[in-house]
């Protein structure tokens, strides 16, 4: 199946025709990418299909109203970070953690998850991300591994490019110490 436009595809999905082929069609387009953007967020394959069903949930159902303000993926990608961060914040409600002991909970999770392939650097990496404030481990995760420029990310996260790149900074410094302490 190839790739379809954002115009194509709303084009398509205000027919009413024509409403749900659009949106199978937004899914099988978009689904990987969101994937990987929430699995790096709460770690658990589990967690990560859940969050996905939601976010194409909230879009079905705000698609309608969708205004071409923003990209159809940028759009979609805040949905994602947003159910992500609330994801998170609900389980740790519902589990009685303490903010400061929901990167040990997440890293337990990354440990027992039989769907985490990577090797002990990987490993290592992952629990350093987790010692970050939530922001800023997205922050990082949309830089380091998406690449993605900062003006996309001030869209998607409503925050200043220059707060971004603060941001980006002082997480990188923070994994750095991190990794240090962790060859050491």
């Amino acid at each position: 199946m190839s790739e379809y436009s954002d115009a194509q595809l709303l084009e398509m999905f205000r027919d009413e025709k024509c409403r749900y082929e659009a949106f199978n069609r937004i899914v099988k387009q978009y689904q990987t990418r969101l994937y990987w953007h929430i699995r790096k967020i709460v770690l658990v394959h589990e967690d990560t299909d859940d969050v996905l069903q939601n976010t194409f949930e909230k879009a079905w159902k705000g698609l309608a109203g969708f205004r071409n303000e923003s990209q159809l993926y940028t759009w979609l990608y805040r949905i994602a970070t947003n159910e992500s961060i609330s994801f998170l914040n609900q389980k740790r409600h519902r589990e009685a953690v303490p903010l400061d002991e929901a990167a040990n909970m997440l890293a337990q999770s990354l440990h027992s998850d039989v769907w985490f392939s990577g090797d002990e650097a990987q490993l290592t990496l992952q629990k350093a991300l987790l010692t970050l404030p939530e922001k800023q481990r997205i922050v990082f995760n949309m830089k380091y591994f998406d690449e993605m420029p900062y003006e996309k990310m001030s869209a998607i996260l409503g925050t200043s490019v220059g707060a971004l790149k603060a941001s980006y900074h002082h997480a990188v410094q923070k994994i750095k110490a991190c990794l240090e302490q962790a060859a050491i």
